[in-house]
């Protein structure tokens, strides 16, 4: 059986032809994204036990899926960059050489979807209308690729009329082949605008228009075009006068993404509002009135669910509450879901992640710590008002931060756009003893790109520092680190909704209208500029989590040089020199003994 392709365009056809003719399909079935559609490949894919339906009192409209436990998250060692040259990909990217790639991996397409249905799932990345927005196709024989996919995307006809007859679609091949981690590998194309994916069906892997198309694509289809596609989160502070501002922020794994992304002010901050435009990614460029304008291409969120509760995201968990698929949780009893980090007690007993019997108190975990959600934003009940606007919302500040127990401040805001490129570039999170064996060893993710950036991340500096010629009115860069820990390892910062106090101070940075107080590396709040009212904090513990310690810094430049060290000639002269002149300031103050802190 085939579908008639509800598309005259020519390019599309004959792409999906030519694929089909390698794969071998069964039959193919094009995606139109109806509600008809959804309800019927749901009740398939629970016939053929893809997903698990859940309590529809508890979670109406939710289902469970499990995943192959060899495949649980992304696999960045099989995950490659296929450019000409090794030098195009860069020393951060496994490369292969594009004829290699396409050999190898259509040996392993040849036949791949004999017995299975090909689906062809066209899908928009950013809202209808946007001169930022990007169309995607992707072919799957996986029935939950689809499901998520839907979620995730604008995805079904109003795809293929923006895309008209158009031939600039991304092309997006994914099979699951026989789920063999000896047989699985994530190709990236940047010059032909292609993805092929076989040999896994999670999500990271496989829904082409999340990483894949949205970050190495689209950061090689930007620096190329003059715009920028960042694994940031952007969201809008509204103050009680209803001003509005909007911030992008770039956080690696485990540091509060998604938890910032949908923030809750304290009760201290009443009639603040945060909106919630992406958690994730955002594309921006230049609009016409000179500032950075960003919108999130995505319409869903994909997030990690140990660890999300009412305490830490109230609003994740409002919104997974319905319509939601969850993948490699843990299911209770009476078919709800549960996680570690989740509210109230711990079950006496579940399925674990591989459905297993599982007991309190039992040493393994009952969900994958990659469990995930895949939630519709409109469940959101922040989302902002404005997330589908076709030209994006106006970026006033632009924050990184990373997890670190010593060295970085809370908040520190640089001097200009060069010395904030330089703290995007040295962005990075420490290590645990249980992860890595040794506390504090620096694992550098500048930008939180290391994983995502397309092309040389030596020339994504460049691409960066090059931008600021096109924006009139850049915004300004701000680090922050929720996680600075005293010395007995307990957090100087509360964090999580009490984050609201330092963004305050970042929104008021932004518009000019509050001091700081100048360190050799930045701007920190002084002693009054942080609203700690309601707040039970001893003082003594924020100026501590604000300090400046030079010999810190001495090691954590030192430590930076190492890391530069591997793009050569391909790093931006001014990063290094930046870092020069802040190892020449710690040598002056030293001598001129300027002391250990500042706060």
């Amino acid at each position: 059986m085939t579908t008639d392709p509800p598309t005259r365009n020519a390019a599309l056809r004959a792409w999906v032809t030519e694929m089909a003719a390698m794969t071998k399909p069964d039959r193919i079935v094009w995606c139109d994204g109806s509600e008809e559609e959804r309800r019927r490949l749901t009740e398939q894919a629970v016939a053929e036990g893809v997903l698990v339906p859940l309590n529809p009192e508890r979670r109406p409209g939710c289902y469970y899926a499990r995943s192959n436990p060899n495949d649980v998250a992304r696999v960045e060692h099989l995950t490659y960059i296929c450019t000409p040259t090794r030098d195009e990909a860069g020393p951060t990217n496994n490369w292969m050489e594009p004829s290699e790639a396409y050999a190898k991996l259509r040996a392993l397409f040849d036949g791949s979807m004999r017995g299975r249905t090909m689906y062809v799932v066209p899908y928009l990345m950013g809202p209808v209308g946007s001169p930022m927005s990007r169309v995607g196709i992707e072919l799957t024989d996986s029935i939950y690729v689809v499901l998520n996919m839907r979620i995730m995307t604008r995805m079904g006809r109003v795809a293929l009329e923006v895309l008209g007859d158009r031939s600039d679609f991304n092309r997006g091949l994914h099979s699951m082949l026989d789920v063999n981690p000896e047989r699985r590998y994530i190709c990236h194309f940047p010059q032909d605008n292609a993805i092929w994916s076989i040999g896994s069906n999670y999500g990271g892997n496989v829904l082409l228009g999340k990483k894949c198309l949205a970050l190495r694509i689209a950061s090689y289809l930007g620096r190329r075009e003059g715009w920028l596609a960042e694994h940031m989160l952007v969201l809008g502070v509204e103050s009680p006068e209803g001003e509005m501002t909007y911030v992008a922020a770039a956080f690696p794994s485990a540091c509060g993404k998604t938890n910032f992304a949908m923030l809750i002010p304290p009760k201290r901050f009443k009639g603040w509002k945060i909106w919630t435009v992406g958690d994730d990614i955002a594309w921006m460029r230049v609009g016409e009135d000179g500032r950075l304008r960003a919108i999130n291409p995505e319409n869903g969120y994909f997030g990690v669910a140990p660890g999300t509760s009412f305490q830490s995201n109230p609003n994740a968990m409002r919104t997974i509450a319905r319509d939601t698929i969850f993948t490699n949780v843990a299911l209770t009893p009476d078919m709800d879901v549960w996680w570690e980090g989740m509210d109230g007690e711990v079950p006496e007993e579940l399925l674990d992640w591989q459905g297993r019997p599982w007991r309190r108190g039992s040493p393994e975990k009952a969900a994958h710590p990659n469990a995930r959600f895949t939630a519709p934003m409109q469940n959101n009940p922040a989302l902002s008002k404005f997330v589908d606007d076709p030209e994006g919302v106006p970026i006033s500040a632009i924050i990184f931060g990373g997890r670190r127990a010593t060295t970085i401040p809370l908040v520190m805001q640089a001097f200009h756009w060069t010395h904030g490129v330089f703290f995007g570039s040295a962005l990075g999170s420490e290590t645990t003893a249980a992860a890595a064996g040794k506390v504090g060893v620096v694992r550098r993710d500048p930008f939180a790109m290391l994983p995502f950036c397309g092309y040389n991340m030596g020339e994504y500096f460049g691409h960066w520092l090059e931008m600021q010629a096109y924006i009139p009115n850049p915004p300004k860069i701000f680090l922050v680190n929720w996680f600075r820990k005293d010395g007995r390892g307990e957090y100087l910062w509360p964090g999580f909704g009490e984050n609201m106090r330092v963004l305050k101070w970042i929104v008021d940075r932004a518009r000019l209208r509050v001091g700081g107080q100048e360190t050799p590396f930045g701007w920190v709040p002084k002693a009054d500029d942080l609203d700690l009212s309601g707040l039970d904090i001893d003082p003594e513990r924020v100026d501590q989590a604000t300090s400046i310690d030079l010999d810190e810094w001495k090691a954590e430049l030192e430590s930076l040089g190492e890391f530069y060290a591997q793009f050569g000639h391909q790093l931006p002269r001014v990063l290094e020199l930046q870092r020069q002149m802040f190892l020449a300031r710690i040598e002056t103050l030293s001598k001129r003994r300027w002391g250990r802190r500042a706060s």
